[in-house]
C-alpha cells in the first residue's frame, strides 16, 4: 500500500505505522457510492445517520451548497430528492423524524454553510423564504449555533467539500466525482478516529 510505504519511508513508528493503515484500511472499505445508497435505499441510510445522531453528543456541519436535511424544511427536502426517480415518501418522513435531535439540549450543533448554500434556488422564491426563515429560527436554540460565510469571503484556490464530524469518533465527507460518462457522482467517505 502507498500509505505504508511512505510512512515507513519517512522512519515512523511501527505503532503510527499499524494506526494510519488501520484507518486507511477502514475509510477505503467504508466508502459509499451515490449509486449503492440508491440501491440500499435512501430512507435505510436515514437510520444509519439517525444511529450516529443517536449515539453522538457534538455535532460539526460544513455545508458548502445545500442545507442538510436536520436543517430542511418538507418542501426542501422534497425538492432536494426531485433528481432521483422513485417514491421518496419513507425518507422525507424519515429526514423529517431525524430533525428531533436538534432539539435534544443534551447535544450540541455547529452549522457552517456557505451563503451559497442558503440561497441555492432549490425551491421557488416563497418556499426558500420559508427555508431561510427556519434557519433562523433555530438560532434561537441554546444548543445550535449557525454561521454563514458570505459570497465575498475568498476561501482560496483548494476546492471545498461537504463534511460532518460525529464527536470525536467520525467524520464524514461528501466528494464530487467525475464518473465514467463524465457526469457527476456523489459519495461518501467515512473514517473512525484512532
Amino acid at each position: 500500500m502507498d500509505v505504508e510505504q511512505l510512512l515507513r519511508a519517512c522512519d515512523a513508528a511501527p505503532s503510527l505505522v499499524a494506526q494510519v493503515m488501520t484507518l486507511a484500511r477502514l475509510a477505503n472499505t467504508e466508502w459509499q457510492g451515490a449509486r449503492g445508497l440508491r440501491r440500499k435505499g435512501l430512507d435505510k441510510k436515514q437510520l444509519e445517520l439517525a444511529g450516529l445522531e443517536a449515539s453522538s453528543v457534538e455535532f460539526r456541519f460544513f455545508l458548502l451548497s445545500m442545507i442538510t436535511g436536520l436543517l430542511s424544511t418538507p418542501e426542501y427536502i422534497r425538492a432536494s430528492l426531485a433528481h432521483i426517480p422513485g417514491d421518496h415518501s419513507k425518507t422525507i418522513a424519515r429526514k423529517l423524524e431525524r430533525q428531533q435531535v436538534v432539539y435534544d439540549r443534551s447535544k450540541r450543533f455547529t452549522f457552517i454553510l456557505t451563503e451559497q448554500a442558503v440561497r441555492w434556488p432549490l425551491v421557488g422564491p416563497d418556499a426558500l423564504a420559508v427555508q431561510v426563515d427556519h434557519l433562523a429560527s433555530l438560532t434561537h436554540l441554546p444548543n445550535v449555533r449557525l454561521g454563514v460565510i458570505p459570497l465575498t469571503v475568498s476561501t482560496g484556490p483548494a476546492p471545498l467539500n461537504t463534511f460532518t464530524v460525529y464527536d470525536d469518533r467520525i467524520a464524514t465527507v461528501e466528494l464530487s466525482t467525475k464518473g465514467v460518462r463524465g457526469g457527476i457522482k456523489q459519495a461518501v467517505a467515512t473514517g473512525r478516529a484512532a
